[in-house]
């Protein structure tokens, strides 16, 4: 009996052991498996997060570029609005034309003393104030010859004025709309004029400069026609030369055709950068190209 049972006993132990042997096995495996899912998982977590951090600036940075873009195209409309409105608004309110055209507002250069044309460079050069009607009053420039810039030193008012009689000729000068009398280019002009030896006198018409008064073409003219007659006052026999820029190859004509109906012209007539009319003026102007076709009243 022992010898028949001891094989199968055997047998039993074996099947035991290799039994708990592949359960083992089985345990590691399921084991291994389960720390390569939670390796993965943690792998996974640890790679979406760059992801999303970089997904997240894409999105910030597109956001920023559909600000800007919204922004520049609000601009760019509001522009366009802006400069489709203004032909309309010439035309609804006469004033805004007006001031378009003089653009008497726009003092340039800013911050300088009209009072004080030696601050220019313009040391042989005197300030007037003269007084066409009541309520106005134009300031007005008196540059004389340069050969006489030492003699002006420390002069007054009726020096200058009694100079007018001396034996040089003597340029009005009519500026054009914006700035004074006082701009720059017209500063260097004066200069010029001087060294050839000339008297040159400007003035800005009213509502120019710190002259007073409301600017119109008939007060324009006017005050151009009170300081040629000032002039003439107090240079004798000396000739008179009209000098009109732009806008003031306007008033330069005008003045001109009420002196010649009166049978006392100037001597000379000199037009600088004239123009035949306000409408072929705008016509010509660059901002005003684009609006030519929607504007029947040009």
């Amino acid at each position: 009996m022992r010898k028949r049972t001891e094989p199968v006993t055997l047998e039993h132990e074996r099947c035991a052991a290799s039994g708990s042997s592949s359960s083992g096995s089985a345990a590691a495996a399921l084991d291994a498996d389960c720390s390569l899912k939670q390796n993965l998982r943690l792998a996974g977590k640890g790679t979406a997060e760059p992801h999303s951090a970089s997904d997240a600036g894409m999105k910030r940075a597109l956001g920023r570029r559909k600000s800007l873009w919204f922004r520049l195209r609000k601009i760019l409309l509001c522009v366009l609005g802006f400069y489709i409105a203004i032909p309309f608004l010439v035309k609804l309110c006469p004033g805004i034309q007006a001031k378009l055209i003089f653009l008497n507002f726009v003092r340039v250069p800013y911050f300088i003393d009209l009072k004080k044309p030696q601050d220019q460079g313009l040391n042989h050069t005197c300030n007037y104030y003269l007084q066409p009607e009541d309520d106005v009053t134009i300031g007005v420039w008196h540059t004389i010859p340069s050969v006489w810039w030492k003699n002006a030193q420390g002069k007054d008012q009726m020096w200058y004025e009694d100079a007018l009689a001396s034996n040089h000729a003597i340029i009005l000068y009519l500026h054009g709309n914006a700035g004074t009398r006082g701009g720059d280019h017209r500063v260097e002009l004066y200069k010029v004029l001087s060294s050839l030896g000339y008297h040159v006198v400007t003035f800005d018409y009213r509502g120019w400069g710190d002259s007073v008064g409301t600017p119109s073409e008939r007060g324009m003219t006017y005050d151009a026609l009170h300081v040629f007659d000032w002039i003439k006052a107090r240079s004798g026999d000396n000739p008179v030369y009209i000098w009109g820029h732009s806008l003031g190859t306007g008033v330069a004509t005008n003045l001109v055709r009420r002196l010649c109906e009166r049978e006392t012209p100037p001597d000379a007539l000199i037009l600088e950068s004239p123009f035949t009319n306000i409408r072929e003026e705008a016509k010509s102007h660059p901002f005003s190209v684009a609006n030519i076709p929607i504007l029947p009243w040009l």
